[in-house]
């Protein structure tokens, strides 16, 4: 029985490891099973930020156990010190969008500079356990219209990591910031998440959900880039959703 368990660990000192930010959504999720599908050894960063949507941090930890993460931590680090976001503040959550409105301007659960603090965190991280691979769940293309999603922004993250760390000075390797959704559609991004056998029905992607029962709202913009994901693929949704009923079909 030692001996598995020593042959075990020894395998996982073997894999590269990689910090991979999770928030316990869709996207994080289908991120970490796919760095796990690459052999890293999964170091999980979820960030307690705050956020009116606290049932996420449930599902982090759901996902971290079902996809064997090495580690999980979970951060505090309160943002609501500054609000400015419908996420941290007063401020109503968008409901209702059209389409179309989706991803055109900087909508108001837009988090001021919340994915450079997050990789900022999970930069750190990785230099201590000597991991050069951070994943981030960012996505360009059915995504609010957040300026920290683009390639343009993640490339200048990656270069600053390279700049300001003593690891990057050194020279030994470069970090490097993985953004394997980038470029896919939310229905792509269910079925590469399905394909790994990601199951959905851990997540939460809701910006207001209920606070007793958790389910999703159906009407913010996440709820309806998710639903839409779905329909296009056939397939539903396995969340539950409250009682508002939206363009996609969500009760």
């Amino acid at each position: 029985m030692t001996g598995r368990r020593d042959a075990a660990y020894l395998t996982r000192m073997a894999l590269r490891p990689a910090v991979i930010l999770l928030s316990g959504g869709l996207d994080s999720t289908t991120t970490l099973a796919i760095a796990r599908a690459k052999g890293h050894a999964l170091y999980a960063l979820t960030v307690h930020y705050g956020q009116r949507h606290a049932v996420e941090l449930a599902a982090a930890r759901r996902v971290a156990e079902a996809l064997g993460v090495e580690e999980h931590k979970v951060l505090g680090l309160d943002l609501r010190a500054f609000g400015g976001s419908a996420l941290t503040g007063d401020l109503p959550v968008p409901k209702h969008r059209p389409g179309p409105d989706i991803g055109r301007g900087v909508p108001a659960t837009y988090v001021p500079a919340r994915n450079t603090i997050f990789l900022s965190l999970a930069l750190a991280w990785a230099e201590v356990l000597g991991a050069w691979d951070l994943f981030l769940g960012v996505n360009a293309l059915d995504y609010s219209g957040y300026p920290d999603c683009r390639p343009e922004y993640i490339t200048a993250f990656e270069t600053l990591a390279n700049l300001a760390t003593k690891a990057g000075v050194e020279g030994i390797r470069r970090f490097t910031v993985h953004t394997p959704l980038i470029r896919m559609t939310k229905r792509e991004i269910i079925r590469t998440g399905l394909d790994l056998g990601v199951d959905f029905g851990m997540t939460v992607s809701c910006y207001d959900p209920d606070e007793t029962t958790g389910a999703a709202c159906g009407a913010c913009d996440a709820c309806q880039l998710r639903l839409k994901g779905f329909a296009e693929l056939g397939i539903p949704d396995p969340i539950a959703y409250g009682a508002r009923r939206t363009a996609h079909g969500a009760q």
